[in-house]
């Protein structure tokens, strides 16, 4: 299962955090010899993981219905936060993403021991992850970060999203943008 559904931040927003992610991982780059930070995925907020979203992309077709009927909606970044000392995010504000998730995760209709019950649907909290543990950091580092990030990042941009992008998870390329509906 090698897909995921992500919405990713305006480009200069977007440039913003690769610069402060690149910057991150050069302070500790002498210590960590293969970590995360040398091909992440690009910047974005995770709104459907991965099951379901099989290679046979069976479910592709239902999520372009899903999208071609979910209205354009607005997104806010704030303050950054972390899940204990683990990972460090952007949080994000909106409650249409909430809804978004929701609806794709019924689109893709994965069997019920594939939704993840600790993340997805009652438990989904929208982020964009600036670094975690699994990229090689340590926790004091997870915390550093989380305060780096308060100075480097703000202002938090509002932005609308427009459309969601499929990612392949083996090779953090995207294989397609699925356009949200443009009526109101």
């Amino acid at each position: 299962m090698p897909f995921f559904l992500g919405i990713v931040p305006p480009e200069d927003y977007k440039e913003q955090i690769l610069v402060f992610r690149n910057k991150w991982a050069k302070t500790f780059r002498n210590r960590w010899g293969n970590n995360g930070f040398r091909a992440p995925v690009e910047p974005h907020i995770t709104v459907k993981l991965l099951n379901g979203l099989s290679e046979d992309m069976n479910w592709l077709e239902k999520v372009r219905e899903t999208c071609s009927s979910f209205p354009i909606f607005q997104l806010t970044f704030s303050e950054p936060g972390t899940f204990g000392t683990a990972v460090t995010f952007l949080s994000v504000e909106s409650k249409e993403i909430y809804n978004l998730h929701k609806n794709l995760v019924e689109a893709v209709s994965p069997a019920p021991e594939l939704i993840d019950s600790n993340i997805e649907l009652d438990n989904f909290v929208p982020h964009l992850t600036l670094g975690q543990t699994k990229w090689g950091m340590n926790e004091a580092e997870i915390i550093e970060m989380k305060l780096a990030a308060r100075e480097a990042l703000p202002p938090f941009p509002s932005f609308d999203i427009t459309f969601v992008r499929v990612f392949d998870i083996k090779t953090n390329v995207p294989i397609e943008d699925i356009e949200l509906s443009n009526l109101f």
